[in-house]
C-alpha cells in the first residue's frame, strides 16, 4: 500500500504479519474489498486465490493448489483478476482453463462460463483464453479474450450484449467501464496502448507512444480514476503511471522506468492496482460493502 506521497505504508508478506497459509507467489492483481478491510488476490503462476484481512494480514480463505495447474475441482490454472461480484461472492477469469469461475462469499465454486479446456472463442458456451472478467454493478461482465482478440459484454443471464474487436488492439487485457458507456482496455504489447472504444468497436481515444519515456511496455491494466486521469500498470517498465487523456501525457509515476527493484520507490513487474479513498470507498470496482461505487454504474 502506497500513500499519496509515494511512501509504502504496508507490505504483504511481512515479518510483522502472520505467515501465508499457502506459499505466496506471483500475486497478479489485488483488489480492495469490504470497505478496505480485506484484499482479494489472484496468484497467477501459483494457481491460487486468496483473501487477506487488512491490516492484520490474516489469511481468510484460499482456493487452488500452489503451482499445480488443473481444471479439476479445487484447482485453477493461471487465474487472472479475482473481483467481488454484485450480491456477494466473487468471479475470476481462469485463463489457461478457458473459463470464468464464480465463487460464494466463503470461497466455494458456484458457477462457470465456458467449457474447461475448450479455448475456442464462442461466448457464452466457450471462452477464448480469458484474461479479464470485470463485473458491473448489475451483474454483467466485461470479458477480454486473448484468442480472437475480442472484448465482450455478457449479461447476468449470460447473453452476449456485444462483442467486438478493436482496431489496433492485439492482446486485450482487463476491460473497464467508463461513465459514458464506453470501455477502456489496454493492449498488452510493446509498444503497449490504452484504448477507449464504443460497443461497436469504434476507437474513441488511444494512448500509444512508440518511443521515448512515454512508451508503455506490456501494460496489463488501465483504470479510470475519479479525477479523470487513467492509472496504468506498465509491467515491463516496472512502473505505475497516471495518464492525462486531455494532454496524452504521463503526469505521475511510481517506480523507475525500466529498472526493477524492491526498495522504496521501486517496483518489479507491477501487474495490478487498486484505489482506496478515505472512508473505505473503493471507486474502481464493485465492493462487497458498497456495490454502487463502480465508475460504470447506471
Amino acid at each position: 500500500m502506497v500513500d499519496p506521497t509515494g511512501h509504502v505504508t504496508w507490505t504483504y508478506p511481512s515479518p510483522s504479519l502472520p505467515k501465508p497459509t499457502l506459499p505466496f507467489y506471483f500475486p497478479d492483481d489485488a483488489f480492495w474489498v469490504h470497505g478496505g478491510h480485506a484484499i482479494l488476490v489472484n496468484e497467477e503462476e501459483n494457481d491460487v486465490l486468496t483473501e487477506i484481512a487488512y491490516p492484520s494480514g490474516k489469511t481468510l480463505w484460499t482456493y487452488g493448489h500452489p503451482r499445480v495447474g488443473s481444471a479439476a475441482p479445487g484447482y485453477l490454472q493461471q487465474p487472472d483478476d479475482l473481483y467481488p461480484y454484485p450480491g456477494g461472492g466473487m468471479v475470476v477469469a481462469d485463463a489457461k482453463n478457458c473459463r470464468i469461475l464464480f465463487f460464494s462469499p466463503s470461497g466455494k465454486t458456484s458457477g462457470q462460463i465456458g467449457q474447461s479446456g475448450n479455448c475456442t472463442p464462442g461466448l457464452p458456451k466457450t471462452v477464448g483464453y480469458p484474461n479479464g472478467g470485470t463485473p458491473l454493478p448489475n451483474g454483467d461482465l466485461l470479458i477480454s479474450e486473448i484468442d480472437g482478440a475480442h472484448v465482450s459484454r455478457l449479461s447476468k443471464g449470460r447473453k452476449v450484449l456485444w462483442s467486438t474487436g478493436v482496431p489496433g488492439l492485439h492482446t486485450p487485457s482487463d476491460p473497464q467501464p467508463m461513465t459514458d458507456g464506453s470501455t477502456l482496455v489496454v493492449d498488452y504489447n510493446r509498444p503497449g496502448a490504452v484504448i477507449r472504444f464504443s460497443s461497436a468497436g469504434k476507437v474513441l481515444w488511444t494512448y500509444r507512444p512508440t518511443s521515448g519515456t512515454g512508451m508503455l511496455d506490456h501494460p496489463s491494466l488501465g483504470a479510470p480514476l475519479p479525477n479523470g486521469l487513467i492509472a496504468v500498470n506498465d509491467d515491463y517498465n516496472h512502473r505505475v503511471v497516471l495518464i492525462d487523456p486531455v494532454t496524452n501525457s504521463i503526469v505521475f509515476q511510481y517506480g523507475h522506468t525500466g529498472v526493477a527493484g524492491t526498495g522504496s520507490g521501486y517496483l518489479n513487474t507491477p501487474d495490478g492496482l487498486d484505489l482506496l479513498l478515505p472512508g473505505g470507498v473503493v471507486p474502481l470496482h464493485v465492493d462487497f460493502a458498497s456495490p454502487k461505487t463502480h465508475p460504470g454504474r447506471p
